[in-house]
């Protein structure tokens, strides 16, 4: 038989952690960097831009395209590092839980 007060309170204990788990991550931020650390972003874990730094010596070419480009790249190696710790935190959140496997959390 199953036991639904025992999955209510699971149910309960993990909307919690998912909860703090979000708090957790809106404090996190992570380094995006390209052109060998010439531009790097920062971003929350949640995907807001904090901050960027772009080395002096780029604005000696005349080519802005090439900044655009690696801002960019940047923003984007940021943004795979924070998925990958917020689905890393998500999968050790979620263990032993019988979850399909492409299931994907929060809702």
């Amino acid at each position: 038989m199953v036991d639904f007060m025992g999955m209510m309170k699971k149910a309960e204990e993990l909307h919690s952690k998912m909860a703090a788990m979000q708090d957790e991550l809106g404090n996190l931020v992570v380094e995006g960097a390209s052109g060998g650390g010439l531009v790097t972003v920062s971003l929350s874990g949640k995907g807001d831009m904090k901050g960027l730094k772009i080395d002096p010596s780029l604005f000696k070419e005349d080519d802005i395209s090439v900044i655009e480009d690696l801002i960019v790249t940047a923003h984007n190696d940021a943004k795979q590092k924070a998925e990958r710790i917020s689905a890393q935190r998500m999968s050790e959140l979620t263990a032993g839980l019988p979850l399909p496997p492409d299931m994907k959390l929060p809702f």
